[in-house]
This record gives C-alpha cells, structure tokens and sequence, in this order.
C-alpha cells in the first residue's frame, strides 16, 4: 500500500501536468482542486522540488512547475523519493536492501521469491509509467 504522501504527491504533480500551460500554480490552487491539506502538500511539493522533479517560484504569481519533461518523469522516481523502497520486504530491495532477522536462508525461503516476482512486476509498471501517461489517462485525454 502506497502512503498517503505518495497518492498525494500523484495527485498534484498529476494537476500540475495537466495545467502546465498555466504554471507556475500555487499550493492553494492544488490543494484545493485536489482535496488536500494545504500544510501537507507543502511539505510534499517541497521534497519533489528538492528531488529535482518541480521547481518553485516566488512572488504573486509564484507556485510550482515541473523541472524536467513529464514523458521523462517516471512512476518509479516519484514513488521511491516520496516513499523510498519500492519492495514490500528489505531482503528483496534493490536500493534499500537489508537482510531479515527471521530468515536463516533467502535463497531457499518461499516469502523471499515471491517478494522478488512482486517487486520486479512492480517495478516494471513504475518504469515503464511516465507522468505524461499517467495524467493523458486520469483527466481522459
């Protein structure tokens, strides 16, 4: 299960797509048509600008904007910064990889190879998934 950052951060870079030709858009404006707190989408926004996924602009007319192409900005990317591990156990992430307590032997534990198939199904989406796609099929264009 995705944490409610993540959906969130989804949410409003999926808006922020959809309405780049009116970028930069405020916080205000994105929590609003979003249904989202105004305190935690700024604290969202914030850790995708420092990812390097939006950039922000100061001033009357300020808010965000995407940094890069949205058909360059992956599903992948977002979720790891918002949430980090994209497995559902340590013993089978690629980035965050730890080895569990409870397991004597992964190569023979059961949970461990079907953690495996999951993750990289999973990852396959993600990668695949751009933030253009994404937003193309949720606003029905």
């Amino acid at each position: 299960m995705i944490s409610k950052k993540t959906k969130y951060g989804i949410k409003a870079l999926t808006y922020i797509c959809a309405n780049i030709d009116k970028s930069p858009i405020p916080t205000s404006v994105i929590a609003e048509e979003e249904n989202i707190s105004l305190k935690f989408l700024e604290s969202i926004l914030s850790t995708l600008r420092k990812g390097g996924i939006l950039a922000s602009k100061k001033g009357k007319k300020g808010g965000y904007y995407l940094r890069k192409d949205p058909n360059k900005i992956f599903m992948v990317d977002i979720i790891r910064l918002l949430s980090g591990p994209i497995a559902m156990v340590p013993c089978v992430s690629l980035n965050f990889y730890e080895t569990c307590e409870d397991c004597p032997n992964e190569e023979e534990c059961s949970t461990h190879r079907l953690m495996l198939e999951i993750r990289d199904s999973t990852l396959e989406v993600l990668r695949k998934k751009s933030l253009a796609q994404l937003t193309e099929e949720s606003r029905g264009r």
